[in-house]
């Protein structure tokens, strides 16, 4: 390793000109790692904060609420399970007005009095006194206070806004609570006849799952733990999707640059390298050579980039941009950058130590 530090002292120009475009490739990694977290957590984070742990679904619903149609009946059948809670769930997306006359977009959830999805005291209150909304602090941002009114559009009911709470989001838009006949009144009109979106279940998932057998046989249901419901959310998959597929490129395109360099570097050090195998390395120190300055390089410039990225993190989290980069998934994504790196330098290792001793430095004189 003297030899490879020397010539990265020596040709500074050569290294940091690389090492400046591995740096971009780990910043943009970076970058798509919290956006990723951060559509992510826009998607689904009032689903993840229910205190819930699976879903009960219509059969063939694909863990979506609007394709899901439940009623009574089926909660009756894990009425009598010992240690489950269940409570029904109703979850729509609707438009409302306020006094001004603007818009807002809201997924509304419909939750009866004395359920377990509402903990809190002053939202069970809320929930259980004349109807109205419990919004995610979110719309406070928007102007709106306690004591104001939304006109729900299309049902054309007049709804008070009776507190906040840290509710999150689902599907992209800000959630807000209302009582279960609230939500079937809106939704159905009067012809509720009882019906909600899902069943919410809590409690130990061994016995959830063997419960579930047999009730989804007998009622035509279709349970699911809470992380399978994320997939449910509009636009989680495509996200998730694309996000994973951007990265995968990134990689690529890391691994073919580092590669492109290594062999190029390799060529132009042939004299050097055939001057160290005369002298008698072996072609195992020569490797380890150009590998450890490689490794120098590759690794210096991914830790640049990963605290510019967490740089620019700090200064967008906050912001509109739906952005959270977390630590773990970020240091996975630049040690995934790092190892693509060295396998892409793999197609030059045969060339480094391939070199003839005798025909570099013929060819030097």
């Amino acid at each position: 390793m003297f030899l490879a530090l020397r010539e990265l002292r020596v040709a500074r120009g050569r290294f940091v000109l690389v090492g400046a475009v591995i740096a971009l490739v780990a910043l943009l990694t970076t970058l798509l790692s919290g956006l990723a977290n951060g559509l992510v957590d826009d998607g689904i984070s009032g689903l993840r904060r229910l205190p819930m742990t699976h879903l009960a679904f219509q059969s063939g619903a694909d863990e979506t609420f609007s394709r899901s149609t439940l009623t009574d009946e089926d909660l009756a059948a894990w009425s009598g399970v010992d240690g489950v809670e269940a409570s029904p769930l109703g979850v729509s997306f609707v438009n409302a007005r306020t006094a001004s006359g603007s818009t807002v977009d809201i997924a509304l959830l419909g939750v009866p009095a004395g359920s377990f999805l509402a903990p809190r005291h002053d939202a069970e209150a809320a929930l259980e006194g004349r109807p109205g909304l419990v919004l995610s602090h979110e719309f406070e941002e928007q102007g709106i206070a306690v004591g104001d009114e939304l006109t729900v559009v299309g049902a054309d009911v007049r709804l008070p806004v009776l507190g906040f709470t840290y509710a999150g989001s689902y599907g992209h838009v800000d959630i807000a609570f209302t009582g279960l006949d609230t939500w079937q009144e809106l939704l159905y009109g009067d012809n509720a006849r009882g019906r909600y979106s899902a069943l919410a279940l809590r409690g130990d998932p061994d016995t959830i799952a063997a419960a579930a057998t047999r009730i989804d046989a007998a009622t035509g249901t279709e349970t699911v733990t809470k992380e399978q419901a994320y997939a449910g959310s509009p636009g989680y998959a495509g996200e998730t999707q694309t996000m994973a597929m951007i990265r995968w490129f990134l990689l690529v395109i890391s691994a073919l640059i580092v590669g492109a360099f290594f062999v190029v570097w390799t060529m132009q050090r042939a004299r050097q390298i055939a001057v160290l195998k005369a002298l008698g390395a072996s072609r195992a120190y020569v490797a380890r050579d150009a590998l450890g300055q490689l490794s120098v390089v590759l690794v210096g410039a991914t830790v640049l980039g990963g605290l510019v990225a967490f740089a620019v993190g700090g200064l967008v989290a906050g912001t509109a941009v739906p952005f959270r980069l977390a630590l773990g998934p970020a240091l996975a994504a630049l040690g995934l950058l790092v190892v693509t790196g060295l396998l892409g330098c793999l197609a030059g290792i045969r060339r480094v130590v391939g070199v003839d001793p005798a025909m570099a430095l013929r060819s030097a004189d």
